[in-house]
């Protein structure tokens, strides 16, 4: 197979993979994988998972590829607030939420950080439509959520501070409904108060 034949057959495809490969040429030679990097032609992530080198990327297709690599997963965290402007800025890398163990990949396009949560929790994402393909982004809430449950760290007005959120921003956009039947289902009484503590530190501050 020849780079163009298999750039046209992969073209709808923002990241493709070695078995998507096959599916079109079961007898693809692998080593022709190497030498199209070689020429630069395509990029490696990581093991198995390629992407053609002249895509231009933005946030949305990096959380797209951050889906797709591990999964089950959805951006979330620092990611997600920062998505939705309520952070002022990111972490270096895009932080996601897996059932699977927490896990870190360093590629040539950045970093991809996962973070564990039970099953059980593993819920209140959207599917954001992006040139017509979808990735999976906690919701404002969820994000929040994730955020405090896995930083126990965070739980003084000082700690609420330091984390500059946008308050316009946040009471704008956030619905408190939402996020307490959300922080119903991780039934946890220290998250809820320390929840219930920063909704009142939103609100006064």
């Amino acid at each position: 197979m020849k780079f163009l034949e298999l750039k046209n057959e992969l073209k709808d495809f923002t990241i493709f993979s070695l078995n998507e490969i096959k599916n079109i040429e079961p007898d693809f030679y692998r080593p022709r994988l190497n030498e199209w990097q070689d020429k630069g032609y395509i990029k490696k992530i990581i093991r198995g998972y390629y992407l053609f080198s002249d895509i231009e990327l933005s946030e949305e297709i990096l959380f797209k590829i951050a889906n797709r690599i591990y999964s089950p997963s959805y951006v979330s965290l620092e990611s997600a607030l920062f998505y939705y402007h309520i952070i002022p800025e990111s972490v270096y890398g895009i932080t996601s939420i897996s059932t699977r163990k927490t896990y870190r990949f360093t590629t040539s396009i950045g970093e991809f950080i996962y973070r564990t949560l039970k099953s059980k929790l593993f819920f209140g994402y959207d599917l954001i439509k992006f040139e017509g393909k979808y990735l999976k982004m906690a919701s404002m809430e969820k994000a929040l959520l994730d955020y405090f449950y896995l930083h126990p760290d965070i739980e003084t007005e000082q700690d609420f501070e330091s984390l500059r959120i946008n308050k316009e921003m946040f009471l704008n956009q956030i619905s408190h409904l939402k996020l307490t039947n959300f922080l119903e289902k991780y039934n946890q009484k220290k998250l809820t108060g320390k929840m219930n503590r920063f909704w009142s530190y939103m609100k006064n501050a």
